[in-house]
């Protein structure tokens, strides 16, 4: 099956991409009044503005060359009222696109977060954590800007351009020629802008994502840095992908330092022009005072879109950018096809069965190999083999993080594939011996959501396995704050916990992979302990080095190569002088040995 690569540094699309912009627009629909109302307020506001430059010629022509200063207050109090009503209608204008970017926003990072909880495992395999950190958090904080200060101000722009057009020829059409003669210089100045300013932005993305997946897994790795003492080496990485994004931001920024200066220089020489030949025309008696004023004011705000408008084409280009990555990531679909109708799966009646299960991470790489065995009911079968045998394939091949190419895996003979992955999941608790503890509290590392789970649930779980003591005196109670990745905790804390969260969802099969290969051999006997009462009418499937902790399992399946080898009881095994054998002999020696034999 191909699977969806996804890669940051690509080049990504082009300025506008009307497909693209079709896809985001659908996120503003559930708000189309609120932006309808918005543009209409925009609308308004730009024709305020326009009504300025009325005002002021009127004021010049009639009232202050004639010295009626009654006129003129009444001509300021007007003036002063439409700035009032322009400032209103632009607040309540700003105010509501920032609530609808803010609501667009919460509803795009709610549709990644939820798309990335159903993506396989494989995904996660292939793609970097700080990059899919940086779609939720930068990429849509892109998206909240256009939404909030670029798509109605973009309509409303284009608006105020054309009504500044049409009132520039409607007072004087030879002077509008003039202002517009220089417009060629400022179409290439723009042309130069937008190219430039796309590859910046572009680079600036792509450095910005390296440098989050760098600080991620740097970040997390940080006690293997420190224990080798490679502080300096990764600090010079890290200045390096730095000093990358400083390079990118300053070329943006001396784009944007160029091109603005550019466009005054422009509007500056059509100013001139209009100077020079308005006063003619004044002499002349063609146009009078307050015209050339009027004009001049139209003019000075007929630059005001323009720099708008490039300043939108940036925040385009980069929503364009984002958007691009944004659905490369929604359109991502997962590999298995997962099953999620209705459907109810009752108390266990038989268990688990793998019918020549062939199974590869990449190609045809098979990591397990006509794999065949079962589970009956109520067993506790262990899976034992050297590292890179196939023990954890098979369990995240049971859970269905992963998918077999070939044969199939069966639970009360129904293939797995066929069940919801939620309901199968369900009747099965995973104990890894990496433990992941969340930041919260210790109620909430147990019942992980489900509040069907009582305290009272809770605390049987935890005084199972031996930790309820140390939670409700030392911790602090059910409710008292566990630090991110349980770093106030042992290692072996950690794993109780985790059986306690495995045992609170009273699952039908508990599988252990390697659960107690981290704790010491005094934690070791107090979950060994529990485990003999806590597995009782319960089928496990146990993955363990230690050897000695399996030897009163029902069944051994030892792996090797990815295949099944040998299969018994553990008397059985050593008495087959096999591969079991060789394991234990190579785990405890002749003296160890001797006793067991």
């Amino acid at each position: 099956m191909a699977v969806n690569n996804y890669h940051e540094e690509e080049a990504l699309g082009k300025a506008y991409d009307a497909r693209l912009m079709k896809r985001l627009l659908k996120y503003a629909r559930p708000y189309r009044i609120g932006l309808i109302s918005s543009v209409i307020l925009l609308i308004g506001g730009s024709v305020m503005q326009l009504f300025l430059p009325v005002i002021m010629q009127i004021a010049i022509d009639d009232h202050l060359l004639k010295g009626d200063i009654e006129g003129m207050s009444r001509i300021a109090l007007i003036y002063a009222g439409i700035l009032i009503v322009s400032f209103v209608l632009s607040y309540l204008q700003l105010y509501m696109t920032m609530l609808i970017g803010q609501k667009v926003q919460y509803d795009i990072r709610m549709e990644i977060f939820s798309h990335l909880q159903k993506l396989h495992m494989r995904f996660f395999d292939k793609n970097p954590i700080g990059r899919l950190v940086t779609r939720v958090t930068n990429d849509v904080g892109v998206l909240d800007e256009m939404f909030s200060s670029g798509l109605v101000s973009i309509f409303g722009d284009i608006i105020t351009l054309i009504g500044i057009v049409i009132a520039l020829l409607y007072y004087n059409w030879k002077l509008a020629l003039l202002t517009f003669a220089v417009l060629p210089l400022l179409v290439i100045a723009t042309a130069i802008f937008r190219r430039k300013a796309r590859q910046a932005f572009r680079d600036v993305r792509a450095r910005l994502a390296r440098l989050n997946a760098f600080m991620q897994e740097h970040i997390n790795g940080m006690a293997v840095i420190q224990l080798f003492s490679r502080q300096n080496k990764v600090l010079e990485a890290f200045s390096s992908i730095n000093a990358d994004l400083r390079a990118a931001n300053f070329r943006s920024v001396y784009y944007h330092a160029t091109f603005f200066p550019v466009v005054e220089i422009i509007s500056a020489l059509s100013l001139a022009i209009l100077l020079y030949y308005g006063s003619h025309q004044i002499l002349l008696a063609a146009l009078t005072f307050g015209e050339l004023v009027a004009f001049i004011q139209l003019v000075q705000r007929f630059y005001f879109p323009i720099r708008d408008l490039a300043e939108k084409y940036n925040i385009l280009q980069s929503s364009m950018a984002s958007s691009e990555r944004i659905f490369k990531l929604l359109d991502t679909k997962p590999e298995m096809a997962m099953n999620e109708e209705s459907r109810k799966i009752s108390r266990l009646t038989d268990a688990i069965k793998f019918d020549k299960v062939w199974f590869a991470y990449n190609g045809d790489d098979f990591v397990l190999k006509d794999v065949s065995f079962d589970v009956k009911l109520g067993e506790k079968v262990a899976i034992v083999g050297a590292t890179g045998a196939g023990k954890t394939s098979l369990i995240s091949l049971l859970f269905r993080f992963y998918e077999n190419q070939k044969g199939s895996i069966q639970i009360d003979g129904v293939d797995i594939k066929s069940l919801p992955a939620g309901e199968l999941r369900r009747r099965m608790s995973l104990v890894l011996q990496d433990v992941f503890i969340f930041s919260g509290d210790y109620a909430g590392n147990i019942r992980l959501g489900n509040e069907d789970i009582s305290d009272e649930k809770i605390k049987e779980a935890l005084r199972r396995v031996n930790l309820y003591d140390f939670i409700m005196k030392n911790g602090g109670g059910l409710h008292s704050e566990v630090k991110e990745r349980g770093a106030t905790l042992s290692t072996g804390q950690k794993q109780l916990l985790s059986f306690a969260r495995a045992l609170a969802y009273d699952p039908d099969i508990l599988v252990l992979d390697e659960a107690t290969s981290s704790v010491d051999t005094a934690t070791e006997r107090i979950i060994q302990k529990a485990l003999d009462n806590l597995l009782e009418n319960r089928t496990a499937i146990i993955i363990a080095h230690r050897l000695s902790t399996i030897e009163k399992a029902d069944k051994i399946i030892v792996m090797h190569n990815g295949q099944v080898r040998e299969i018994g009881k553990h008397k059985e095994l050593m008495d087959k002088k096999g591969i079991y054998y060789r394991l234990y002999l190579m785990q405890f020696g002749h003296d160890k040995l001797k006793e067991a034999v």
